[in-house]
């Protein structure tokens, strides 16, 4: 699994989770959350960011509503969230599928080619259309 956060001012650095790592709300909080998206958020933004998820089990869980509430100034509470469509998540509709074009154009050679194919497609990724992509979110 993989988790990255983009917008207009910049993307996350990409960050794996080891496979067979389960995902909950304690996990997302204290190693995602925490420790990585959202410094790197705040780094790229300044500290002026809507902090906008999808609605994956872990997003949703009460402690990181909670968590997400308290420390981030501009969350997108849980009843404005869009519907599971990748029509409405930049991520989703833009950038997975520009990064699938590239990755799996060669067969993949083991879980390290993986990795360093994503890595090496996640730091050329054009700012251009992760913007692209921000600018059709509704307001």
């Amino acid at each position: 699994m993989l988790s990255v956060a983009v917008s207009k001012t910049g993307k996350t650095e990409a960050h794996f989770i080891d496979k067979g790592t389960k995902v909950d709300g304690h996990y997302y909080r204290d190693n995602l959350l925490q420790n990585c998206l959202l410094p790197d958020i705040r780094e790229k933004s300044s500290g002026d960011f809507v902090f906008q998820q999808d609605g994956a089990p872990s997003h949703r869980a009460k402690l990181i509503i909670e968590f997400l509430q308290q420390n981030v100034p501009n969350f997108i509470e849980l009843s404005v969230w869009p519907p599971n469509s990748p029509d409405l998540n930049p991520i989703d509709y833009a950038v997975w599928g520009a990064l699938q074009q590239v990755v799996y154009r060669v067969p993949i050679v083991g879980l390290y080619d993986l990795k360093d194919r994503v890595c090496n497609f996640w730091a050329s990724l054009d700012q251009q259309l992760i913007s692209k992509a921000v600018v059709q979110w509704r307001p």
